[in-house]
């Protein structure tokens, strides 16, 4: 009986083992779609080329714009230091004003001549053009040279035009002028150089004209170098981004031009998140008034408007009036020429944060130094070039004295507490 229970309790142990060893074999049997897991986990290392979700680079490109390093705008500012980017009237390539020179013979043979010059401007009155009047009666004087008239057309070519047949009846040895329009005052430089005058242009040259034959030659600031250097002190004191305008010259004007078209191509290349807005033009020659105008209707059209060009720096104090009289005193405004409003405006505080210079004291003496290489019969280069130079806040009273060659006005040093 025992024997019999025993066996029993024995046969029942081996049941219970054989079905407990089947139960844990069953993970080995569960694992097998392990393998296929395992080919899945492989997938993606291939899968990418294939599918479009994981391979969005394309898409994720705007974000890699967005995290690429912004433009520095003080390196930017900095490259200008020098330089000269603007070709001349007609293509010419520049020579630097440093090189226009005449030795102590050479001054002794003009001084000898005694010759006379008349002044021919545009117009009158404003910086720009007393310091290139100052710098042409400072150099002619140590040549010798007598200023027999200094004429203000108004921005009027018809002016201008009865100006030459006036100043022709002085018979001066030499001429120096900026054309108001060089199609329309053509036939009256002509007959200058015809009479023998020595023509020298500032900026632009009247149409028809040959260097070397009918004038001596053309001296400019470097008007692009100024449009790309107030292109990026607009960028920087938006902060890179935004909606901005423009007023710009309506003429056939090309320093002028070349101004506008250095400003509007800097912004369109380098900062894809400014967007020019609106542009207008103004024909002057109320250039305040009309740039007031201008910038009222801006404003009003487009009330999130950061900031306002101007081509030079009267249109820019009538853009100034408009932001304060509709009470905008955070529009940013960059402009070129240091005239006395607007660098007091910069060194307040005020709207108008920075600007491109040109060197306009520098610029008359280097072209009263080329009326000598006429009366001398010296080759001179077609296009002579000043460089662009970017004031802003920190740096507009030493500005002053490299455009003006004197010191500050009271109203400058005031307006920077000093």
């Amino acid at each position: 009986m025992k024997t019999k229970v025993l066996q029993i309790v024995i046969g029942l142990l081996l049941i219970s083992s054989l079905v407990l060893t089947g139960c844990s074999s069953q993970p080995a049997v569960s694992n097998a779609p392990a393998e296929p897991a395992g080919d899945a986990a492989a997938a993606p290392t291939e899968a990418p080329a294939a599918v479009e979700p994981t391979a969005v680079p394309a898409a994720a490109e705007p974000a890699a714009e967005e995290a690429a390093p912004a433009v520095d705008f003080e390196a930017a500012l900095a490259s200008l230091e020098g330089q000269v980017f603007s070709t001349g009237p007609n293509g010419e390539t520049p020579t630097a004003a440093s090189e226009i020179t005449l030795t102590d013979e050479e001054l002794a043979q003009i001084k000898d001549m005694n010759a006379t010059a008349a002044i021919v401007l545009h117009y009158a009155g404003n910086d720009w053009s007393n310091a290139q009047i100052e710098g042409l009666k400072y150099q002619f004087e140590k040549m010798g040279i007598e200023v027999v008239a200094v004429t203000d057309a108004g921005f009027k070519t018809e002016k201008q035009v009865a100006d030459l047949e006036t100043v022709l009846a002085k018979q001066p040895d030499i001429i120096v002028s900026i054309p108001t329009d060089p199609v329309a005052t053509s036939n009256a430089y002509l007959q200058a150089a015809e009479q023998g005058v020595q023509l020298v242009f500032m900026d632009n040259v009247a149409a028809d004209l040959v260097q070397g034959e009918d004038y001596v030659s053309v001296v400019s600031a470097d008007n692009y170098g100024n449009g790309v250097a107030s292109a990026h002190l607009m960028a920087k004191y938006i902060g890179g981004k935004g909606k901005i305008g423009i007023v710009y010259h309506e003429a056939d004007f090309f320093v002028t031009r070349q101004r506008y078209e250095a400003f509007k191509k800097t912004i369109e290349e380098n900062y894809p998140e400014i967007e020019i807005v609106v542009e207008q033009g103004i024909a002057g020659p109320d250039f305040a008034g009309d740039g007031e105008k201008a910038a009222s209707a801006m404003l009003t059209k487009y009330a999130d408007l950061a900031g306002i060009w101007g081509v030079w720096d009267v249109p820019a104090e009538g853009i100034l009036a408009a932001s304060r009289a509709m009470g905008r005193e955070d529009l940013v405004i960059t402009t070129i020429d240091l005239g006395l409003n607007v660098a007091v405006d910069i060194a307040s505080g005020g709207p108008v944060k920075g600007l491109g210079a040109q060197r306009p004291f520098d610029q008359g003496v280097t072209e009263a130094i080329l009326a000598g290489y006429g009366l001398l019969g010296k080759p001179a280069p077609a296009y002579v070039a000043l460089s662009a130079l970017p004031v802003t806040p920190e740096n507009v009273l030493e500005a002053w004295d490299m455009v003006y060659h004197q010191a500050a006005p009271e109203a400058l040093t005031s307006a920077m507490g000093e």
